[in-house]
């Protein structure tokens, strides 16, 4: 239940509204069915016995014209008495019979939905027509269950009506979800969904502005980072001390390199961004990924099975280049193993196990990074990366290996 929609609870909670009406009328119609015939019974008898009895005192006709309004009843005019005799012996169906071969028989019978009393006691032979006043309490109940029916119907729509705007923003929140930063939330009515509609629109306007402001702020500190780079660059060029260029020069190209991570992460990150998959070897993605790593004669080794893959050329060699590199300054030996093991892609490097899950690796800026020789952006922007492109990165530790894996989404 507590995984249920509202719309589906909606529809459970009608339908099973209106199949307990539907069946209490049914059980109402039964039971009103059999009451009908006991009191029907009940009434034929009180005649039965009520004519029997008077018609041995031999009454005057004043006396039964008494009788027949008490008990409701109509003779059958004479001319017409052979005529209705003919059809109840064709068609006439009989429900009741009464009396004695002593007092005398009353017999009724059903005809086209009419019902005949045939009384007979000694001389007496009366052709009675039943004329009580017709109930119509089995009507009025069925019409109210119509009605409660109809009424319980239109409560329904309207209640679907009133959570179709519900329906329509979350369509809406959907597509802004998606990467639609465009989306406009619409709203009608100043109800309780008018007013959750409203806020959403509210919060996507910020989030907009705040998603502008941050990348415009992103690429004006690149831009400006860019120039002073450059400047100390070409300065450091001119230095005749060659320990101190080299220092200066690795400085210089790590202040570059975490701009262009930095790039990439605005780039990565954001919800429309889409990645350009195309045909390629994988052997050529390693290739570049060597050429990336900022430090020459790195011992890098390979143990892969040639096979072809559909990525993002350019996102696959920065993710190869960033575990190459993590594995290159975290690993014992300074060494990094890349090789294909049951159809992943695994960067292996000889060292201690991870003291946190690889969640914790994975956030931006991740204080195990910083205290290193990185800024704690690599992993991030790897798990980023593989998001997008289809994969997701794994890991574990093996014979004092630490061992991270390119693993395809199914």
């Amino acid at each position: 239940m507590k995984n249920l929609s509202v719309t589906t609870f909606i529809h459970i909670l009608f339908s099973v509204a209106i199949i307990i009406l539907v069946a209490t009328f049914t059980l109402f119609h039964f039971w009103n069915k059999d009451r009908q015939k006991i009191d029907e019974f009940k009434r034929y008898q009180l005649i039965s016995l009520t004519f029997l009895s008077n018609l041995r005192l031999y009454p005057s006709q004043q006396e039964l014209e008494k009788l027949y309004k008490e008990l409701h009843v109509k003779p059958i005019p004479p001319q017409k008495v052979e005529e209705v005799k003919k059809e109840i012996m064709e068609r006439g169906e009989t429900i009741f019979r009464g009396g004695s071969q002593l007092l005398g028989q009353v017999r009724v019978f059903k005809l086209d939905g009419k019902r005949y009393i045939y009384v007979q006691r000694m001389s007496y032979n009366l052709l009675l027509k039943d004329a009580a006043p017709e109930n119509f309490f089995f009507e009025i109940a069925v019409t109210l269950g119509v009605i409660l029916i109809v009424l319980l119907l239109l409560l329904y729509f309207a209640v679907l009506k009133k959570l179709y705007p519900l329906k329509k923003l979350h369509q809406q929140i959907q597509r802004f979800a998606q990467g639609d930063m465009n989306v406009e939330i619409t709203y009608e009515h100043d109800d309780e969904i008018g007013k959750i509609a409203k806020s959403f629109d509210d919060a996507i306007k910020h989030i907009n502005h705040l998603s502008t402001s941050k990348n415009l702020f992103m690429r004006n500190l690149m831009h400006e980072l860019k120039t002073p780079i450059t400047k100390g660059r070409i300065v450091v060029e001119m230095l005749d001390d060659e320990a101190t260029k080299k220092v200066l020069i690795r400085a210089f190209e790590r202040m570059n390199e975490l701009i262009s991570e930095l790039a990439e992460i605005e780039r990565v990150t954001t919800q429309s961004f889409e990645p350009n998959f195309e045909y390629i070897m994988l052997s050529e993605l390693i290739e570049e990924s060597k050429d990336l790593l900022m430090s020459e004669g790195s011992c890098v080794q390979t143990e892969v099975e040639e096979m072809a893959l559909t990525t993002d050329k350019k996102l696959m060699v920065l993710v190869l280049k960033n575990l190459l590199d993590n594995a290159l300054k975290y690993g014992k030996d300074k060494c990094a193993l890349l090789r294909t093991h049951n159809g992943t892609i695994e960067v292996v490097s000889k060292g201690d196990p991870l003291e946190h899950p690889l969640s914790y690796y994975t956030e931006p800026f991740s204080q195990a990074e910083k205290r290193s020789a990185g800024f704690g952006l690599g992993l991030y922007i790897v798990d980023s990366i593989l998001k997008k492109i289809g994969y997701r990165l794994g890991y574990r530790h093996e014979e004092g290996n630490n061992i991270f894996m390119l693993v395809p989404e199914k």
